[in-house]
């Protein structure tokens, strides 16, 4: 059976098509002879599964959606505290490529604007420009599933139209805030935005992300959890460069775009989403891109202020059998639901036997961990408390 969600897909684009106003990026060579008529979408879900339509498999430059991923390998490398006394995470307010950088540190104001990029460029470690590019394009590849590589002539493109960001780096290296020369930095930069992607690849990269920073494919855990959060926190804020208020309040999902036309979004717990379209709108986000992006929000319920009541439904059961009280949970449990049960647990129960049973949970975060634990140790004090956890979920695996 061909899945709806296919022929939705399909529709979307085919309704979001005749959106035709913007234009082709400048100043790049190779983005400039672009068909501007290209338009891909793909949406990855946290189980791996993943969903495309129209030119899904079109290559294009990752540009500026490289930013947050490089981010990540920095925090990995250095840790928050370093890129911290770097790298703010304020949003600008400004276009990607303004001078945003503070008055009395000379801290660019995050590091998702080109200025900041550049920063946190810096911070990746590697012995030169070359193979500070090699260890972003091989992180994204883990992450994407396939090797990515950089074109060369889009790499060369960038280089001779980078005068701009030259700039920035010098302006950076003046105020102590780049330790390597600023001619590296920016080529590393280059090779980095000069990465092959498809809207296949972008969709996947955003759906482990969506998944805490864990392949959907297996439990390995590809980004540490504490970094994919912080990393997306930043998205949710400063991604969409000046347009990111906007783009929070009616879109809700935190994104990155890049001038290449293709944007990614990331729905926590729920989805991984890519769309490229060459026209860009005076922000430098994609026009049919976004317009994808807003009916997706809108049809699917995707804003992640967009919460529907399930703590209650973590309770599945409380009940007597064999003389104990056997309470069951059921789903995935975070600190809402763990409060269910701690607060009926105060309740009390009647039988001097207590069966905690988790066999239809299927994961449980830490605070809900610390929080069953912690009850299940206090009943224990009055009761006979067993646990029933054929997956070892407390024990955290």
């Amino acid at each position: 059976m061909r899945s709806p969600i296919h022929d939705y897909l399909d529709q979307v684009l085919l309704e979001c098509r005749d959106d035709d106003g913007g234009s082709v990026t400048t100043g790049n060579r190779q983005l400039e002879n672009v068909d501007p008529e290209l338009f891909g979408l793909a949406v990855a879900t946290v189980d791996g599964t993943i969903y495309t339509a129209g030119e899904a498999n079109h290559e294009f430059s990752i540009q500026s959606i490289s930013k947050p991923f490089a981010y990540a390998l920095a925090l990995r490398d250095g840790g928050l505290e370093r890129l911290e006394a770097r790298v703010d995470a304020e949003p600008s307010g400004e276009k990607f490529n303004e001078i945003s950088l503070e008055s009395d540190t000379g801290r660019p104001r995050n590091a998702l604007i080109n200025a900041g990029a550049l920063a946190v460029r810096d911070l990746v470690d590697g012995t030169d420009a070359r193979h500070r590019a090699q260890r972003i394009a091989e992180e994204m590849s883990r992450l994407a599933g396939r090797d990515l590589v950089v074109d060369d002539q889009v790499y060369e493109a960038e280089l001779e139209a980078d005068d701009h960001n030259q700039a920035l780096a010098h302006l950076l290296r003046s105020a102590g805030q780049l330790d390597c020369a600023p001619d590296e930095v920016v080529d590393g930069y280059a090779r980095q935005c000069a990465i092959g992607v498809d809207c296949h690849d972008l969709a996947m990269m955003a759906a482990v992300m969506a998944n805490g920073g864990m392949s959907t494919s297996s439990d390995e855990q590809l980004i540490d959890g504490q970094i994919n959060r912080h990393v997306l926190s930043v998205m949710a804020t400063c991604g969409m460069y000046n347009g990111s208020g906007n783009w929070m309040s009616t879109v809700g999902i935190p994104a990155k775009s890049g001038v290449a036309g293709a944007i990614i979004g990331v729905l926590p717990g729920q989805v991984g989403v890519a769309v490229f379209s060459p026209r860009l709108n005076q922000q430098g986000n994609s026009v049919r891109g976004v317009a994808v992006f807003e009916r997706l929000s809108r049809d699917m319920e995707l804003h992640m202020m967009h919460v529907i009541p399930t703590g209650r439904s973590a309770l599945r059961s409380v009940g007597e059998r064999d003389g104990a009280t056997v309470v069951e949970l059921q789903g995935d449990i975070r600190f809402a639901g763990a409060e269910i049960f701690a607060s009926r647990a105060c309740e009390g129960f009647a039988t001097d036997e207590i069966v905690i049973d988790l066999s239809e949970v299927r994961v449980i975060d830490d605070a809900a961990r610390r929080l069953i634990t912690e009850v299940r140790e206090r009943l224990s004090e009055d009761h006979r408390t067993t646990v029933q956890d054929p997956a070892r979920l407390l024990a955290g695996r």
